[in-house]
């Protein structure tokens, strides 16, 4: 099989960009890298979009818009995604982050976050947040 490598990127502005902007992103993405697993795929969607939701809801706090960048690489060992936004900071906490109680209306993100990828990481550089993702590749026969 040809190693495969594909690297995208997509830059929207909220609004009129959403969480749908980003999964057409995907979409486009699974057709190049036509080798990556399906449980592979619904990982880092579910990831993915579950983050976007997050930083739309929760970085725009004045409701005034945001500036958003997500980038994948895609090689034969892993998915790696870069998100960029220009909302505000937040306080995160990363390890540990825990399902809240079933009934409970919001807090699953991180927590859902963490255990659909390998490594999750978060910081603030140039005036942005930015978050990384990191998923090993599953072997596929």
């Amino acid at each position: 099989m040809m190693p495969e490598s594909v690297s995208r990127t997509v830059r929207l502005t909220t609004p009129p960009g959403d969480v749908n902007t980003v999964h057409d992103f995907l979409v486009d993405v699974w057709h190049e890298a036509s080798t990556v697993s399906e449980i592979d795929r619904m990982s880092i969607e579910t990831a993915l979009i579950e983050l976007a939701a997050n930083v739309m809801q929760h970085a725009d706090s004045d409701g005034a818009g945001l500036a958003c960048e997500f980038a994948i690489v895609i090689d034969d060992e892993a998915i790696a995604i870069t998100v960029r936004d220009t909302g505000e900071p937040g306080e995160i906490q990363l390890v540990g982050a825990e399902m809240p109680e079933l009934d409970a209306e919001s807090g699953r993100g991180l927590a859902l976050i963490t255990a659909l990828v390998d490594d999750v990481a978060y910081s603030q550089e140039d005036g942005n947040n930015v978050w990384r993702l990191r998923r090993s590749r599953v072997a596929t026969a």
